[in-house]
């Protein structure tokens, strides 16, 4: 976008309009040019935002949050507190600001007219139209092809003055348009110059008013009754009165037509100040005892007319029997709180209470003594079933009733009401046929309640996608529709918990948010769907694509790096795809998250398709996790010990426990296979506990047997499992007897630089325990880590030492670790040593301490005691 359309007044008052009619109360972030503005329907034209598209942090706690994105862009972000985002909103302002962020000044503004939501034309100087409105064309019912670039005075060649209006405006000056009739319709509307893209020309806006001429009239057919009613300009002068009002009061009606009311014969002085007291309150309803020359009391009401806000009606009862049993029932039905129409046998309308008439947006005069199917019509009002399909207004005499049933009914404003509709017989007095009584009960906000309630069962609140209902709900539908095929891919944000807690939660709800839209973008392009479930994890279904050709375009719409505020954020993601089987899709998503499970487990950035192996081996993995249950009662676990010893005096300092578990019918297990699996649940802490109590135990015996008092030995532990609910009060007090254990740490879970993993490794020192960071070298170590957190030594990766000696980088690279973590007071031992070459370079490189199986391999802790008393370390070079 270039610089000035930023600050285009046209491109601001767009953006405002669009979300007062389209988004009533929602507030738009929109990235303008080099900016970010903040719009809202009912404010300024715009306020600055700053330059980064970040939302507020209450946007992200409550409300409803949609993007606005092209092509994978984010654009802008549309926010809504107490309603959904309408989705109609969304598409225009996508076409709007997608538009305005690619194309130049002129197609800018034109792109602005055609989606304004008033009836707009853009006109040149000479009065040919440049550009119009959809809404435009709407109206006037004409074609585009028959408008742009036509003179004015070809595409309404019939008699007005609006073309002399309008060259008013394009001389500089902006014009209220007089009502005019055009094409059969009054048109109301103003013009005013207008300068946008690289030329100028008018505005003109229209708007059709023809409902408020037809309703004029129909006021002055219903006078034609016997109701008292009159028909009064603001100043109180009558315009027409009803035939029923001549009679109360006598008045002949030549001569009575366009004086004050007050000046009629038949009202006293006290009358005639009562009647201006009405007219001056009919802004509000009000009403009066009017006391008429014969002594008569005439009760009366005032109310502006909705339809003609310059019209008054003055309405009142009359004087027969049957005018006071109309009276008597119009009492009771304004003391009900409820909706209720009285109509006759017939289903014309004699009585209707305030409600009623509020909630229909109809005055009661327009409907009383006429048939309520035909009158209701033709003000507006249209009925539909819950489904929406049109349902014609009944003849009442011929329903069967008491009846009810629930329709959607269509106001004369616009607005699209639930209501619940009963009508039941009312007896009548003897001779007369039963009258109806029509009660409406507005259950609008309860449907939309439940609307609301139903959405969010299957959406993610913060994307605004699928959650992982909504996507089984789905796929269980495109099967009964036959209609399943294609691919599902599950996939995870690469150590997502890592970045949330560095970036912060608004940073890391944005990255979740621009993912989202990428996945989007290609399911729209697809005509797919994408789910968010849950955290970090999402999901996407694409049709009609084979799971290698999906997951190749899955790779492509996440490879660029998201943004966080100014930085740009490299990341990772591991993917499970999987075919949808043709008779059971939603066993798709279920292969697909089981494909991913298993990608995960090979590291980051993997990708895994889905095959029935997979699932045999989750069978395997379930049953093994079902063991592990019972190892530690069954005395199933062992600790093995792995000696280090010291490089400088050949002195053995200490011994790593190794966990081991003996499988009655499988044999050994390698830990990096049931750690995790323990990790699912607390189990983990059960195992860490015996850990913990065998390592205590094995440091006794061999102090015992040797006399080496000062043996030390180490543990693993995982921080994930310390921070757990309940997992640190059980397993940290195990520290504090016979002296605490060292602990070793992997350097992967130090990227974690929160507050909450400082408090537990401060804990672990001050219980007297040694950290150490282990498989310190590969991907997941942190430098920074080194000297945030109470650290006594490192342990290097054994990728650094198998290519030693012989590798110069390798040699350069463990020689630069040993003195950096010396520097910061660390003390470094090598994992790993498989030949005595490598324990030379390594003592030659001034490392502490090592351990392999160039020393020994891993001792039960008898064997440990008898390899101590009888060890003689090799001499260097041999």
């Amino acid at each position: 976008m270039s610089a000035s359309s930023a600050t285009d007044p046209a491109l601001h008052l767009a953006l405002r309009d669009l979300l007062r009619t389209q988004a009533p109360g929602a507030r738009l972030l929109a990235s303008v040019g080099q900016r970010v503005f903040d719009v809202r329907g009912d404010g300024p034209l715009s306020e600055e935002h700053g330059t980064e598209l970040v939302p507020p942090d209450d946007w992200l706690s409550h409300g409803d949050l949609a993007w606005i994105t092209r092509d994978g862009a984010l654009l802008g972000l549309l926010w809504s507190e107490d309603a959904p985002v309408p989705p109609g909103a969304v598409h225009v302002l996508t076409l709007l600001l997608s538009a305005a962020s690619t194309e130049g000044a002129n197609r800018e503004v034109d792109m602005l007219i055609t989606q304004l939501p008033a009836a707009t034309a853009w006109l040149s100087a000479d009065l040919s139209f440049r550009q119009v409105s959809r809404s435009f064309l709407e109206v006037f019912g004409l074609a585009e092809t028959g408008v742009i670039g036509q003179p004015l005075s070809q595409v309404f060649p019939e008699p007005s003055t609006f073309a002399a209006q309008l060259g008013a405006a394009a001389g500089g000056r902006q014009v209220r348009l007089r009502d005019e009739q055009i094409g059969g319709r009054w048109i109301r509307g103003e013009a005013k110059p207008y300068f946008g893209g690289a030329a100028a020309g008018v505005l003109w806006t229209s708007q059709d008013v023809s409902p408020e001429y037809v309703r004029l009239g129909e006021l002055a057919a219903l006078l034609d009754t016997d109701v008292a009613l009159a028909l009064l300009d603001t100043a109180g002068k009558v315009q027409q009165f009803s035939r029923g009002l001549g009679t109360v009061t006598g008045v002949n009606p030549e001569g009575a037509t366009g004086i004050p009311i007050w000046d009629w014969s038949c009202f006293g002085e006290t009358a005639a100040a009562a009647l201006r007291g009405l007219v001056e309150q009919a802004a509000t309803t009000a009403r009066a005892e009017i006391l008429l020359a014969g002594g008569c009391v005439l009760p009366l009401t005032a109310r502006r007319n909705p339809s003609a806000p310059d019209c008054i009606i003055l309405e009142g009862p009359v004087v027969n029997a049957a005018q006071a049993e109309r009276q008597l029932a119009s009492q009771a039905l304004s003391m009900s709180d409820a909706a209720s129409l009285m109509l006759d046998h017939a289903g014309r309308t004699q009585l209707v209470s305030q409600q009623a008439a509020a909630l229909l947006e109809l005055d009661a005069a327009q409907l009383t003594g006429l048939s309520l199917s035909r009158v209701a019509g033709q003000m507006g009002v249209r009925v539909y079933t819950p489904e929406g399909a049109p349902l014609p207004l009944p003849e009442f005499k011929d329903l069967t009733l008491p009846k009810t049933r629930e329709v959607l009914i269509g106001l004369p404003g616009g607005v699209t009401r639930h209501m619940e509709v009963r009508l039941t017989s009312v007896e009548a007095q003897s001779g007369k046929k039963p009258g109806i009584l029509l009660t409406l009960n507005d259950l609008t906000a309860l449907r939309r309640a439940q609307a609301k309630l139903r959405h969010d069962a299957v959406h993610d609140p913060l994307t605004g996608l699928l959650n992982r209902a909504g996507l089984r709900t789905l796929l269980t539908e495109l099967n009964c529709e036959g209609s399943a095929s294609g691919m599902v891919a599950c996939l995870d944000i690469d150590g997502f918990g890592a970045l949330n807690a560095a970036l912060g939660r608004t940073a890391g709800d944005l990255l979740l948010i621009q993912v989202a839209a990428r996945l989007n973008d290609l399911a729209a392009e697809h005509g797919g769907r994408t789910a968010r479930l849950a955290d970090d994890a999402f999901a996407i279904y694409l049709p009609e694509l084979a799971a290698e050709v999906g997951g190749q375009l899955l790779r492509a719409a996440l490879g660029d790096p998201l943004r966080a505020g100014r930085r740009l954020v490299p990341v990772t993601f591991t993917l499970g795809t999987a075919d949808v089987p043709l008779q059971l899709p939603e066993q798709g998503l279920a292969d697909a998250d089981m494909a991913l499970q298993y990608a995960k487990r090979q590291g980051r950035g993997q990708v895994q398709h889905f095959n029935s192996g997979l699932r045999d081996q989750e069978a395997e993995t379930f049953e093994l996790e079902a063991d592990l249950q019972q190892a530690v009662s069954a005395g199933q676990f062992t600790l093995m010990y792995q000696p280090s010893v010291s490089l400088k005096d050949g002195w053995t300092i200490g011994a790593e426990a190794l966990l081991r578990w003996t499988h009655p019918r499988l044999g050994n297990i390698s830990p990096a296979r049931f750690i995790p699996l323990a990790s699912r649940s607390n189990l983990i802490t059960e195992v860490g506990e015996w850990v913990l109590h065998e390592a205590g135990r094995g440091r006794a015996l061999i102090r015992e047997a040797t006399g080496q008092s000062d043996w030390r030995t180490s543990v693993n532990l995982s921080l994930e499992e310390l921070r757990r609910p309940g997992a640190a009060q059980r397993l940290l007090p195990l520290m504090s007897k016979q002296n605490a254990l060292d602990v070793e740490v992997s350097a992967g879970s130090l990227l974690d630089h929160s507050s909450e993993t400082l408090e537990v490794l401060e804990s672990l020192r001050s219980k007297g325990s040694r950290l150490i960071v282990d498989d310190f070298g590969d991907g997941n170590s942190s430098l920074s880590a080194l000297t945030r957190f109470p650290l006594s030594g490192l342990k290097l990766h054994p990728t650094l030492t198998t290519r030693l000696p012989g590798d110069e980088k390798s040699l350069k690279l463990v020689q630069g670790t040993i003195s950096l973590a010396h520097s910061l007071g660390l003390t470094v031992t090598a994992v790993g040593v498989e030949t005595y070459a490598q324990l030379d370079v390594l003592r030659d490189l001034g490392c502490d301490a090592a351990q392999g199986y160039a020393i020994t391999p891993p001792l039960a802790v008898d064997d440990l005691a008898v390899w101590l008393k009888s060890r003689v370390l090799p001499e260097k070079g041999k």
